[in-house]
């Protein structure tokens, strides 16, 4: 067979491969419709998007695919797929802390889609604020980083907020060096955040030892003034290239290769157990010897394993403190509702602040 006749068979096979994923993804999107009219009679106020069933789904495609996708490639496309069809059933308004461009900007797409509406606000407190009133379905806000650690912010910000926690988004973070320049020789300005210069420091040092480095509030408003200034530079994320339409001069630039934020899906209701979850909460501890270390030993006797704990100010007392904790499991499950029962019986305080999926990739 010339390769000519073999190239052509294999395309015009993929041409009935395209035929019959157009025709099951338009069935998969009947069905999200019809899913939809059946929610509308039931009333069902728990809105069309359920963290827990695309969870599922997600788990599912990574356990079968067997390649050459990769995991994370395969999750991305029916991700989108899932936004798409939800989008029919209702469009998905989504808080984030901007500007346009930004990581958090990025998490948010990552984990609803590009089917959705997103929504640039100033602060971690207008986001919250806009979901609370119900302005916006959900808000996604950064709660730490794998090298600048927790953000102290958002956790103050659970502390009296009625929001539930119904996801968490893990992003691998990569910093780019963009701009308008054609090489970058041409560039005589470096702009960032203080905290992305400082993670790219090394390759600076490097590549660009005389340039002028410019601190700005964020890496989107770096992109967005990097824009009209031919030659100067921005460090940011793939997301404010593509909205800024900036070239990408040298990609990951980073220090440290393992760089990780995760982020938090803030919604107004509780999410239902998708068999790999994660429960938030805090708690207070009363001001007295090995109190905290009776509060954590309410976990291992039941069986559950702890993931994070943080200490914040409670704001209400000189030296009181509230303790922010991460659990495995849902707050249904046997265990976790018996570490729960006896933490209750012993704190000053105890505050649920979530159970959800665990990120998925």
């Amino acid at each position: 067979m010339s390769d000519n006749k073999e190239l052509t068979d294999l395309r015009a096979r993929i041409d009935q491969i395209d035929a019959s994923l157009l025709a099951l993804i338009s069935e998969r999107a009947r069905l999200a419709k019809e899913i939809a009219g059946i929610k509308n009679r039931k009333n069902d106020n728990h809105g069309f998007y359920r963290p827990e069933r695309e969870a599922q789904v997600l788990r599912n495609i990574i356990e079968k695919n067997e390649g050459p996708l990769s995991e994370e490639e395969m999750a991305r496309l029916f991700r989108e797929i899932m936004s798409a069809c939800l989008a029919l059933e209702e469009i998905l308004n989504i808080a984030y802390l901007g500007p346009e461009g930004t990581f958090t900007q990025t998490a948010a797409l990552k984990h609803f889609g590009h089917s959705v509406k997103t929504t640039s606000l100033d602060s971690i407190d207008q986001v919250f604020r806009e979901v609370e009133s119900g302005a916006c379905h959900y808000g996604v806000v950064p709660v730490e980083n794998s090298i600048e650690g927790v953000v102290n912010h958002t956790l103050d910000m659970l502390i009296n907020s009625n929001l539930s926690i119904c996801g968490e988004i893990e992003l691998r973070i990569h910093h780019h060096l963009m701009g308008k320049a054609d090489d970058v020789k041409q560039v005589n300005q470096v702009y960032s955040h203080q905290q992305s210069l400082a993670q790219c420091r090394k390759w600076l040092d490097i590549h660009l030892p005389h340039v002028e480095q410019i601190a700005v509030s964020s890496n989107a408003e770096a992109a967005r003034r990097v824009a009209n200034e031919p030659e100067a530079a921005a460090i940011a994320g793939e997301t404010a290239a593509e909205f800024y339409d900036l070239k990408i001069l040298q990609h990951n630039i980073e220090d440290h290769t393992d760089n990780k934020t995760r982020f938090l899906v803030l919604g107004r209701h509780d999410t239902l157990p998708s068999g790999k979850d994660k429960t938030s909460l805090l708690f207070s501890a009363p001001n007295k010897p090995g109190a905290l270390h009776n509060m954590l030993a309410c976990f291992a006797e039941n069986n559950v394993s702890m993931t994070r704990i943080e200490s914040r100010p409670s704001r209400q007392g000189m030296w009181d403190y509230v303790f922010f904790v991460d659990v495995e499991g849902h707050a249904t499950e046997p265990d976790v509702v018996a570490a729960l029962d006896s933490l209750k019986n012993k704190a000053s305080m105890v505050k649920l602040l979530g159970s959800y999926p665990q990120a998925v990739l």
